[in-house]
């Protein structure tokens, strides 16, 4: 039975997904073999021995420290695209209230509580209302930093609501380009984005080279006018950076779900709770994904989603299922497939995949084995970790 340790609350359609004959799920587990979570932060918490996945319902990763997990030959998965329509509709109402004073109304209207006369309330409103005017978003240019699962989405929303959408992804993958609207045009450069857009949304991890992505430099790129949009991470902007544009009207405004102190109360800038996945709906798609990936893994040893091992999926077959990780170097491979032929194992099908320093492999060997052949594996030299399924 496969044992795994549950951080915070995990969405019931998420953990439905496991069966209670396979799978010993608890908040309190001794010796885990896989860990579920979202936001629990596990830099500087002891690693089990036994741990061999970790799954995130979500996307970001800065709560995990990966590259020692890799070390380990711990699969680290997330689950990208899963909250991606929530962070998308978030973005649309923001970028309604960046460019009319929907919440200055909303709050004056409130504010004529003591007023029980409807002549008088209507005359108030009518006097008033010039104040609140604002512009529409149609026509207006919308530049995405960032054209992954939600930034995709985002750029063919712009376009439908007649928004003229610019990208700026050097990374873009083939896939995600197949999925943009023709109308989105790609931008070679992020200042070249910057200098032309009337609203910028960042749709990027947190990683070393998007830390102040944005700065004082290319916000200087960007027009007066300009709203910038981040639900991603706080981290991608440059927080003395931006208050010093916000307060200098280098930039038109700023809309986030990551306060920072300094920022509350300033003039034009508009602050959240990190509310961009919070739907119901978004919360169960990452817990089934997110579980739904962890039990192949730990069921057949395919990794799909994960965020430091190389994609690598293989049928099932009738035999045996072998899986080892090990340093991306030379041999290994060659001296773990000496271990089958040594044991007179005949090998069905078999995938080598690697990403960085590791390298992992799927083996299937034809019928039973009973030997503990993932044993004889991980005691050789460049073996990260070995198992038998």
């Amino acid at each position: 039975m496969f044992k795994i340790q549950v951080y915070n609350s995990i969405a019931k359609t998420g953990l439905s997904k496991f069966d209670s004959k396979k799978f010993n799920i608890s908040t309190e587990v001794v010796e885990p073999q896989a860990y579920l979570m979202r936001s629990h932060k596990l830099h500087g918490q002891p690693i089990p021995s036994s741990l061999v996945a970790l799954a995130r319902a979500g996307a970001g990763v800065n709560n995990i420290p990966v590259e020692e997990y890799t070390e380990r030959g711990i699969v680290v998965f997330n689950t990208p695209g899963a909250n991606a329509n929530a962070v998308k509709e978030l973005i649309v109402a923001s970028l309604l209230i960046g460019s009319r004073d929907i919440i200055g109304g909303i709050e004056y209207a409130n504010a004529l509580i003591g007023i029980n006369d409807f002549a008088e309330m209507n005359r108030l409103l009518e006097k008033e209302k010039k104040r609140f005017a604002g512009e529409e978003i149609f026509g207006k240019t919308l530049g995405i930093v960032g054209l992954g699962a939600i930034g995709s989405m985002v750029a063919n929303l712009g376009s439908s609501l007649g928004m003229k959408v610019i990208g700026y992804d050097p990374a873009i993958s083939v896939e995600t380009a197949w999925q943009l609207s023709s109308k989105v045009k790609r931008m070679d450069s992020l200042e070249t984005l910057l200098s032309q857009s009337d609203f910028v949304t960042l749709h990027v991890p947190a990683i070393p080279s998007t830390k102040d992505l944005i700065n004082s430099k290319n916000l200087r790129k960007m027009k007066p006018s300009a709203k910038l949009l981040n639900f991603a991470r706080a981290e991608i902007v440059n927080l003395n950076d931006l208050i010093d544009a916000i307060e200098n009207k280098v930039i038109g405004g700023y809309i986030s779900d990551f306060p920072m102190p300094g920022m509350i109360g300033l003039k034009n800038v508009l602050l959240m709770p990190h509310i961009g996945a919070s739907t119901k709906e978004a919360e169960e798609n990452c817990a089934v994904m997110a579980s739904e990936q962890l039990i192949d893994f730990l069921e057949n040893g395919n990794i799909i989603n994960s965020v430091n091992f190389p994609s690598t999926e293989m049928a099932r077959t009738d035999g045996t299922r072998i899986t080892f990780t090990n340093e991306n170097i030379p041999k290994v491979l060659g001296h773990v497939l000496s271990v089958f032929a040594d044991l007179n194992l005949n090998i069905i099908d078999m995938v080598n995949k690697s990403r960085g320093d590791i390298a992992y492999n799927i083996i299937d060997v034809e019928g039973k084995i009973d030997l503990a052949i993932d044993r004889n594996i991980a005691n050789i030299s460049g073996i990260v970790n070995a198992r038998k399924l």
